[in-house]
């Protein structure tokens, strides 16, 4: 087998040697609206793990992400203020390792996602876009949420 010797022999065998900038998977965050927990859900996984190519959308796609959830995710250092909501349509011909609901309306939804997906999975979190009270009490929601997403999506690796 030529790979046989390789490690000693490097520099003659390197062109035989795996890029290891590939993309390890291909995921898709799906939400309702897609302004909030799907965003922050997508961009904590690219932050954490470079090499998976990483989506979010939703069913009924919001007009812009949140600006609560720019304010909160610039608070952990991390600025989605580029990000905008998506269609799952623009998806439907894409295959994926992962497409992960994040909300109940996502989940119900998801099932009409026609596209080749190894893996689906739920993973609910409440919709901070719903949080009522004082500006601090709505900002700590947001906080929440996305301490919440963080959290769930620290060790992708156990998926």
């Amino acid at each position: 087998m030529f790979w046989q010797g390789c490690i000693s022999q490097y520099f003659t065998c390197k062109k035989y040697i795996i890029n290891l900038t590939q993309v390890l998977m291909r995921i898709l965050i799906l939400c309702t609206g897609n302004s909030c927990r799907s965003q922050m859900a997508e961009f904590f996984i690219k932050e954490k793990y470079p090499n998976h190519d990483v989506f979010s959308a939703g069913t009924e796609p919001s007009v812009e992400v949140h600006p609560k959830a720019i304010l909160v995710m610039k608070e952990k250092g991390i600025d989605i203020s580029k990000g905008y909501p998506k269609a799952v349509t623009e998806f439907i011909n894409t295959d994926f390792d992962y497409v992960i609901t994040v909300c109940g309306g996502a989940k119900e939804s998801c099932p009409a996602f026609t596209g080749n997906v190894k893996n689906n999975i739920h993973i609910g979190f409440d919709d901070p876009a719903d949080a009522t009270g004082t500006e601090q009490e709505i900002l700590s929601v947001f906080r929440r949420v996305r301490n919440e997403i963080d959290t769930e999506f620290s060790n992708f690796d156990k998926f």
